[in-house]
């Protein structure tokens, strides 16, 4: 007999494993999607499960979405649940808010069918309507409980002259109405569009890209094939790879769009149609496809240890937002400079405006960067009048110490190393050979491999402290500095904004530390007269005035009119602008041309 090598041994044990593990699932799930009310946002759905052997069976809804950290309760949408076998009823018992329980001894096929409404624009939840549906899959599909393993196919039924679908669901048998998922973390993460949209495709680097565009619009298709293209190549460039054989944007335009939503294999984004001819419009959608393209590789494969696999049933927390999406804010615009798209001015300019959301936010001395990230499940997703006073974006402050990170590791190395090989290193590490995320400790280690030094100063200051950023240091690090605008300005401000786009002056936010803060002109309060004079323009408010004035303030508080005495402060807001140092040094230069892809 000859001797077989332990690689084949191996070899034959994984086979028997893998072999009889399929065998023993030998669970089919089926759904039939259909819209008979489609005008009246309602989907009906047919869940077909056959070849179970358990005794009882529990149905689940997901309460969130990933990639949305907010519990959103999707099961409130569910309507008319029932079950059967064999053509007779079966009880379906809601034992929780998104679980029912079914008793099936004996039952190896179970048929259950209800109704969702979806009448939600936004990225992150289903809509349906006459002109189309679009299935945000976590919000749409029961699953079996323990079965997050098992696949499922869906067909589709399309209400009247739909006859497009956009997912990156694998068709079967070439029927683009009929969709594989292997499993349900993939099904989750796969939108659905139905419709009528416009449909066009290019490649890049070996993968195919379908664009999915709903609602219209005034965009011009060969030229966003051709940007798109040049986007994902100097995406592609930092990680080495593309993972996806093929992959999906759906856009849905809008009057007023905005927004995305990564997923492993697809995005979908909320666009304005008529936005696509101006620079700006056409720089910021570029931007948005950036980031959310980004996200294949930064959260969606190289991930913070806590987001996944995934609880569907809770919170997933995780002090890393900060990185997920913060680096990935960070990267939109400068992915979009290297393209060329765009100058280096331009650029800056929105790099200043980020640096001005933070900076004029009262929230950055209250949050810190990774209180941010982990509160977002209760804060983020749920602002409130008093949000700007006591929170920060974790994209926007994170953005910034990607920034400031990134001008550290080019400065410290010369030119050799940038953000990019973090990023390269971590995924190669985490992703492809440990096949896990990472921990608050594993990407700080990462980032001290390619900064030469240890960061832990950096992090209690920026990440989880409340250290104000050091500007001059870092963007003088690319011969850079930034100017306030404002730095002269002597004017006098309440701290008040109020509710735009309607005739009464309703305060909507009072800034922390204001005149109207100290003396305590409220949230809703209606601005009725100052001095007398009757308030008609948020604007012109303060016409006349100067700083130290004392003034009274006629408001409406719950229909009882009151005076209000408050004395005039200093407008705290700055207006910051990148302007170059005079005759920067060669370092400094080596730092800018690397920074920002300069030719």
């Amino acid at each position: 007999m000859k001797k077989i090598k332990l690689s084949v041994i191996f070899s034959l044990i994984l086979l028997f494993m893998v072999t009889t593990g399929n065998a023993a699932d030998n669970t089919q799930i089926t759904y039939n999607v259909s819209f008979p009310e489609a005008q009246a946002h309602y989907a009906d759905i047919e869940m077909k499960i056959t070849g179970l052997k358990q005794d009882e069976l529990e149905l689940k809804m997901p309460v969130w979405t990933p990639g949305s950290y907010l519990v959103r309760e999707f099961a409130r949408n569910i309507e008319g649940l029932s079950a059967s076998a064999n053509g007779k009823s079966l009880s379906a018992k809601k034992i929780r808010k998104n679980i029912w329980q079914l008793h099936i001894a004996g039952i190896g096929t179970v048929v259950i069918k209800y109704r969702v409404y979806a009448f939600e624009i936004s990225v992150r939840t289903s809509f349906i309507d006459a002109s189309h549906a679009f299935l945000s899959s976590p919000d749409m599909f029961l699953y079996p409980g323990n079965m997050l393993h098992s696949a499922s196919t869906i067909h589709i039924k399309p209400y009247k002259a739909w006859d497009k679908v956009s997912t990156s669901l694998e068709k079967v048998n070439g029927d683009v109405f009929t969709r594989y998922s292997p499993n349900y973390d993939i099904l989750f993460d796969s939108p659905i569009e139905i419709g009528n949209q416009e449909i066009f495709n290019f490649d890049a680097y070996g993968v195919h890209y379908e664009v999915c565009m709903q609602g219209g619009g005034n965009y011009d298709k060969e030229r966003l094939k051709k940007d798109l293209a040049k986007v994902v190549a100097e995406e592609v460039a930092i990680y080495g790879e593309n993972p996806n054989k093929h992959y999906t944007f759906i856009i849905h335009n809008a009057l007023k769009g905005g927004g995305g939503l990564e997923h492993l294999s697809s995005t979908t984004l909320g666009a304005s149609r008529d936005a696509y001819t101006t620079e700006r419009g056409y720089q910021n959608f570029l931007s948005l496809a950036a980031h959310e393209h980004f996200h294949l590789w930064n959260v969606k494969r190289l991930r913070p240890i806590a987001l996944g696999p995934f609880d569907y049933d809770n919170e997933n927390y995780t002090t890393n937002l900060w990185i997920a999406e913060g680096f990935t804010a960070y990267y939109q615009d400068i992915i979009v400079r290297r393209t060329q798209l765009y100058s280096p001015e331009n650029y800056l300019g929105m790099l200043a405006e980020d640096i001005n959301l933070l900076e004029n936010s009262e929230g950055a001395k209250v949050q810190t960067l990774a209180e941010s990230s982990y509160d977002a499940w209760i804060k983020a997703y749920r602002p409130n009048e008093n949000s700007g006073n006591s929170t920060i974006s974790y994209y926007t402050k994170g953005s910034i110490v990607a920034l400031l990170l990134d001008l550290e590791i080019i400065n410290d190395s010369k030119g050799q190393y940038s953000l990019d090989d973090v990023m390269r290193y971590m995924y190669n590490e985490y992703y492809k050979t440990k096949q896990r995320g990472y921990t608050d400790a594993e990407f700080k280690a990462g980032l001290e491999k390619f900064a030469g030094k240890n960061l832990d100063d950096f992090y209690a200051k920026y990440i989880n402290g409340l250290t104000p950023v050091d500007y001059a240091y870092y963007l003088g690090l690319a011969g850079y500095k930034l100017t306030n605008e404002l730095a002269d300005n002597n004017d006098p401000a309440l701290g008040i904004t109020t509710i735009p786009n309607i005739p009464r002056l309703i305060v909507a936010t009072v800034t922390r530390g204001s005149a109207a803060w100290k003396d305590g002109i409220n949230v809703n309060d209606e601005i009725i007269a100052i001095d007398g004079e009757p308030a008609l323009e948020a604007g012109k408010l303060l016409s006349g005035k100067k700083v130290g004035d004392k003034i009274k303030v006629t408001i409406a508080r719950d229909g009882i009119l009151m005076d209000i005495p408050v004395t005039l402060l200093k407008s705290t807001k700055v207006k910051y602008k990148v302007d170059e140092l005079p005759n920067p040094t060669a370092q400094q230069l080596v730092v800018r041309k690397k920074w920002l892809t300069l030719k």
